[in-house]
């Protein structure tokens, strides 16, 4: 296969236990396999907002707005520093997880949130070129799940976040890939899309 190297950033958005972190790791695999240059990167990030955020999130105390400020700090921060940094150099970039994850989840845990706000902070950060979102059941979602849950875990919760990336995805033109399936095939489909998103 004959790819050409330029600089995309591609995300992957879904429900924990959706594989988003596998499948991220699978296309960076055959993208290195394909002698391209990328680059893997994940929200919450490494930096020391990303590792406080990943605390918060086992714990109900923290309010729906803090939750919120904290990942648009950490976005902005992942974005200028890392991000933008390997997409001038040429990579392609993957991250698993991005803002469509605070669009979401943020804007259903409060009803004084509203996804307007959510953009509005996180308007100094750079838009993916492709967004993939891959779609599961949140039962299956939650079996799939090993170790303490986060604050977001519960089938009722995650029904409307299903719904949500559903309706965004239409209206935002996502690609929506469903992962019930075996890990193989999903893959392959991300493939395909990436593949037609290089070659373009």
């Amino acid at each position: 296969m004959n790819l050409t190297q330029k600089s995309v950033f591609i995300v992957l958005e879904g429900l924990d236990g959706s594989g988003t972190t596998t499948h991220s790791r699978l296309l960076e695999g055959f993208l290195k396999n394909e002698k391209l240059k990328v680059h893997l990167t994940q929200e919450p990030s490494k930096n020391e907002i990303g590792v406080l955020l990943r605390k918060f999130l086992k714990d109900n105390s923290i309010p729906p707005t803090t939750d919120a400020l904290l990942f648009a700090a950490d976005r902005d921060l992942h974005y200028h520093n890392e991000i933008k940094k390997k997409l001038d150099e040429g990579y392609i970039v993957i991250s698993d997880r991005y803002l469509e994850s605070s669009i979401i989840y943020q804007s259903l845990q409060s009803d004084e949130i509203s996804i307007d706000w959510i953009e509005e902070l996180n308007k100094f950060v750079g838009q993916p070129d492709l967004t993939i979102i891959l779609d599961i059941d949140p039962r299956i979602s939650l079996a799939r799940k090993s170790g303490a849950l986060e604050k977001f875990e519960e089938t009722p919760f995650l029904d409307k976040v299903r719904d949500l990336y559903l309706k965004r995805a239409k209206k935002k033109g996502y690609f929506v890939i469903n992962t019930d399936d075996i890990i193989e095939f999903t893959q392959k489909q991300i493939q395909k899309i990436v593949i037609n998103k290089l070659k373009k």
